[in-house]
C-alpha cells in the first residue's frame, strides 16, 4: 500500500480484499430489494424519485468510498461511507416504513467496514438512534404515546442487541478464519523452505560423493600418468627406448582405465574393476598394475578366504586399497607392499602395509584419507593409519561383515572442489 494510506491493519485489509466480491453481491441485491419495495410503497411520485436518488447516492458512495477504501485499506474512505450509509437509511425511513429493510444493509456494512469492535458498536448505536429519530419524525404523534415510544425503543433496542451480538460473532469468526489462513500460509512456507533445504543437502551430498569418486579414480589415474610420463622421459634421456616403450604402454593402459572410470561415473555405474569380476580379482589386478608401474614389489594375500563380499563393501574396500597404494607411490619410498584381506563372522578387514619411510610426526590428513575414513564410518566400520612395526606405514580398514550401503559419502566428507594434487601440499592424501 502507498505510504500515505492509513491502513487499519494488515489482517483487516487482507480480509476486505478476499471477501469484497461476496459483499458486493449481498449489497447490490439487498439495495435493489429495498429500492423496489420503497418505490412501490411511497405515497407519491416525488417521494419515489427521492427514494431512488437516495439509493443511487448510496451505491455511488459504496463504489467511490467503501470499495476503494477496502481495496486500498484506507479508513479515510470507509468511515465517510458509513456516515453516508446512516444518512441514506434515515432518508429512506423518513419516506417509507419499508426503509427498515435497509437496516440489514446498514448493520452488516457497519460490521464489515468497522476496524475495531468498539467502532462497530458505536456505529451500530448511531444507526439505531437515527432509526428511532427517523420513525418519530415521520410520525410526530407517536411522541405523545408513551406506549408507542416504548414499543419503538424496545424494538430498536432488541434489534441493536441482536446486531451487536451478530456483528461480534461474525468478527470473531472472520478473525479465526484469517488466523487459520495465516497458519496455512506459514505451514506452506515452512514446507517449501524444508523442501529447499533437503534439496540443497542432497545436492551437496551428491557433489561430495562425486568429488570423492573423482579423487579415488580419475585423480589417482592422472597421477600415475604423470609419473609414468616422467619415467619415460628419463628413460629416453638415457637412450633406453625399450624401457620407455614399456612406460608408454603403461600410460596407455592407465589412460584407458581412466576413460572407463569416467564413463562409469557419467553413467552412475559402480567401479568398472568390479563389473567383470569379484573384489579378489580387482585387488589382484590392482596389485599387479601397481608393481608394474612403480617397480615396488606387491604381495597380495588372503584372497582365497575372502569369499563373496557385497557390492557396497567391495566399492569401499577397493577404493581404500587404491588410495593406500597411491599414498605409497607418492610418499612412502617403499620397496615392498603387502596388501592383505581377512574375514571372519563379524568383520571384513583390508590391510595395506609398506616398508617405506613411515609417517612423519606432523602428518596432516588429506582428502584421500578423510574420504576413506568417511566411507568406513558410513559403513559402520573404522580406519586406522599407524606406523608399521619395523618402519613403514600400516593402513587397516574394518567393515562389518553384514554392513549395509556404505558407498555414499556424507555431505560433510569433502567439499565440491576437494580434488587437487596432494603432492603440492605435502599432505598424505
Amino acid at each position: 500500500m502507498h505510504g500515505r494510506v492509513r491502513a487499519p491493519s494488515a489482517d483487516r485489509w487482507e480480509f476486505w480484499v478476499r471477501s469484497l466480491r461476496g459483499w458486493d453481491v449481498v449489497f447490490y441485491a439487498m439495495t435493489a430489494v429495498a429500492g423496489v419495495s420503497i418505490a412501490v410503497e411511497v405515497a407519491n411520485a416525488r417521494d419515489a424519485v427521492v427514494a431512488v436518488v437516495g439509493l443511487v447516492a448510496l451505491v455511488v458512495a459504496y463504489l467511490a468510498l467503501a470499495r476503494r477504501g477496502a481495496l486500498r485499506g484506507d479508513v479515510r474512505l470507509t468511515r465517510p461511507y458509513l456516515a453516508v450509509l446512516v444518512a441514506v437509511v434515515v432518508l429512506e425511513l423518513g419516506l417509507s416504513e419499508l426503509g427498515a429493510v435497509l437496516l440489514f444493509v446498514g448493520y452488516s456494512q457497519i460490521w464489515y467496514f468497522a476496524v475495531t469492535r468498539l467502532e462497530g458498536v458505536l456505529w451500530s448505536v448511531a444507526l439505531t438512534l437515527a432509526f428511532v429519530g427517523a420513525m418519530l419524525a415521520r410520525d410526530p404523534g407517536r411522541v405523545a404515546d408513551a406506549q408507542g415510544v416504548a414499543e419503538l425503543v424496545g424494538g430498536a433496542g432488541t434489534g441493536l442487541v441482536f446486531a451487536i451480538a451478530l456483528g461480534l460473532w461474525i468478527t470473531w469468526m472472520s478473525e479465526q478464519s484469517e488466523q487459520r489462513q495465516h497458519l496455512v500460509e506459514q505451514l506452506g512456507a515452512a514446507q517449501a523452505e524444508l523442501a529447499s533445504t533437503h534439496h540443497a543437502a542432497g545436492v551437496l551430498e551428491e557433489r561430495a560423493r562425486l568429488a570423492q569418486e573423482i579423487h579415488d579414480t580419475l585423480a589417482q589415474g592422472f597421477t600415475s600418468v604423470v609419473m609414468l610420463a616422467q619415467a619415460a622421459s628419463a628413460e629416453l634421456a638415457l637412450d633406453r627406448t625399450g624401457s620407455a616403450a614399456d612406460r608408454l604402454d603403461q600410460i596407455e593402459a592407465v589412460a584407458r582405465d581412466n576413460l572407463a572410470q569416467a564413463r562409469a561415473l557419467v553413467a552412475a555405474f559402480g567401479p568398472p574393476e568390479l563389473e567383470s569380476g569379484s573384489l579378489a580379482d580387482a585387488l589382484t589386478r590392482l596389485g599387479a598394475r601397481f608393481e608394474s608401474e612403480t617397480r615396488v614389489r606387491v604381495e597380495v594375500a588372503g584372497l582365497d578366504a575372502l569369499g563373496a563380499v557385497g557390492p557396497e563393501q567391495s566399492v569401499v574396500l577397493l577404493r581404500a586399497a587404491q588410495e593406500a597404494l597411491a599414498n605409497v607411490r607418492k610418499h612412502a619410498g617403499a620397496r615392498h607392499v603387502r596388501l592383505s584381506v581377512a574375514r571372519d563372522a563379524r568383520d571384513v578387514r583390508l590391510e595395506v602395509a609398506d616398508d617405506g619411510r613411515g609417517l612423519p610426526s606432523d602428518v596432516v590428513e588429506g582428502v584421500g584419507l578423510r574420504g576413506m575414513r568417511e566411507r568406513a564410518d558410513a559403513g559402520g566400520g573404522s580406519l586406522e593409519v599407524v606406523a608399521a612395526p619395523g618402519g613403514g606405514t600400516r593402513v587397516l580398514m574394518t567393515l562389518p561383515a553384514g554392513a549395509g550401503p556404505a558407498s555414499a559419502v556424507p555431505a560433510s566428507a569433502v567439499p565440491a572442489n576437494a580434488v587437487r594434487d596432494d603432492d603440492e601440499t605435502g599432505e598424505r592424501s
